[in-house]
């Protein structure tokens, strides 16, 4: 089993074209690999998705603890014969960003991963191997077991290769020169989809073609070589003796999932039927539930709107009491109206009071413990949770029934609604770190769907 993460000083030092193209070069060679990110981001696993046709998974130890990011690394590697991390910001970046913890070493640490740390080498020389030197004394085990150097001319490898492994002692395993291929466009909530650029595929083959002329394969793979994680005996919520149908919207506009929340509430006993409040004009049937994560409805608002008649149908469906969870661009979908990215506002769901506005920086971003006041479909009172939130849009009606709380500033505010069929809030949650929320939302979906069939 080939084990390692590929991470950092800092941020936009090409960690993901480095993922993407290491992982094709590892499908290539036949070693079926699969892929981690660490941090709450939704785009990058969509490249390594896009890479792998299969699904890559989230490691936060904000969001989950110890004992559950284990599990979730050896349920999702097992049967692979790699595993490759990317890590995020820094590599000591973390919470508040004054603290190590949910950094990308937090969870190399956790795991007991060893690192590829890249280093981009513009406007230094030695001071480059200074700069390694010190990451790895930062902390007593750094994990960094080689170097990368990207976006260097063979020239610059050829000077700066010996001299870094002389000062520091690892080994530089090879180097990645500039290719327009790894510029990958950004926008506001970052990269811009997998789906979104033009020739990903082609793109990413052409980085994989160039690492396997410019890296040491063989001595990477023997650098990060482990034995195989013991299986881990996970204890699944007792099923429901039929599937309970939720619905969950998957499409352009709402693409901010977690896989893992997904097979959370499978695992909790969920049949999970995908639709689109794009391209659908009535919800799946047969449901008892409805999920609305995140996305970019603020770029589809106008065919959404035009939408009327599953605009409709969720309206009346979330009126009627049907279990809802709704997360930012959810949250935003069911309130009264939404302004695009032209400034054109167009109606929504209006099933809450409040009107989405685009604002000129992030909202309230990052992580947060979310402490419900009442109990609800998801939470019982005074149970906090941690939660995650990212956007540029927001609501002139956040709602009252949760405190949010900032882990370092201490920061806190008020939002969200809750009932006992209902949460919609800008926060994202993350239900493998919270299985039990899981549990909740099926067993009322359930219920639900019980009495429709009872009444039919």
């Amino acid at each position: 089993m080939i084990e390692f993460m590929i991470a950092a000083a800092a941020s936009g030092s090409g960690k993901t074209a480095v993922t993407c193209g290491m992982l094709a070069l590892l499908a290539r060679h036949g070693m079926n690999p699969c892929a981690f990110k660490c941090g709450p981001d939704y785009i990058d696993p969509m490249f390594h998705r896009s890479v792998l046709g299969v699904e890559s998974h989230n490691l936060d130890l904000f969001l989950c603890g110890e004992k559950r990011l284990r599990e979730l690394f050896t349920r999702y590697s097992a049967g692979h014969g790699a595993a490759v991390t990317e890590g995020v910001m820094g590599f000591y970046d973390g919470v508040g960003g004054s603290t190590d913890r949910a950094s990308g070493w937090n969870v190399a640490d956790t795991l007991g991963l060893p690192v590829l740390l890249v280093i981009r080498p513009k406007g230094a020389s030695l001071t480059i191997a200074a700069l390694i030197k010190g990451m790895c004394s930062f902390r007593e085990n750094s994990h960094i077991s080689g170097i990368l150097l990207n976006d260097c001319s063979p020239m610059l490898y050829a000077s700066l290769a010996p001299m870094l492994e002389k000062e520091t002692g690892l080994p530089v395993l090879g180097y990645l020169p500039h290719m327009e291929e790894a510029h990958f466009e950004s926008r506001h909530l970052g990269l811009y989809t997998a789906g979104e650029i033009d020739s990903l595929t082609e793109r990413i083959e052409r980085l994989a073609d160039k690492i396997e002329q410019t890296v040491d394969l063989p001595r990477l793979l023997s650098l990060f070589s482990a034995a195989e994680r013991q299986p881990v005996n996970v204890q699944l919520p007792g099923r429901f003796p039929v599937k309970t149908r939720i619905a969950v919207a998957e499409d352009k506009a709402f693409c901010f999932v977690y896989s893992e929340t997904l097979d959370a509430l499978r695992d909790a006993g969920a049949q999970l039927v995908p639709f689109s409040p794009l391209e659908d004009e009535k919800l799946p049937e047969e449901i008892g539930g409805i999920y609305l994560p995140g996305g970019y409805p603020e770029l589809y608002a106008r065919a959404l709107s035009e939408n009327n008649k599953m605009r409709r149908a969720i309206r009346e469906a979330v009126i009627s009491g049907m279990p809802t969870v709704a997360e930012c661009g959810g949250f935003l979908y069911l309130g009264q109206s939404l302004e695009d990215t032209n400034g054109a506002v167009y109606p929504m769901a209006g099933v809450l009071p409040g009107k989405g506005q685009r604002r000129e920086k992030l909202v309230r971003f990052g992580y947060a413990g979310l402490t419900a006041k009442e109990d609800s479909l998801l939470f019982l009172k005074e149970e906090t949770v941690p939660v995650h939130e990212f956007h540029y849009w927001d609501s002139t009606g956040n709602g009252e029934d949760f405190t949010a709380c900032k882990p370092v500033s201490e920061r806190s505010w008020q939002c969200g609604f809750a009932g006992g069929s209902l949460y919609a809030a800008f926060p994202h949650l993350y239900f493998w770190g919270n299985p039990v929320l899981a549990e909740r939302f099926v067993q009322a979906a359930a219920e639900y769907q019980k009495n429709l069939d009872e009444l039919m």
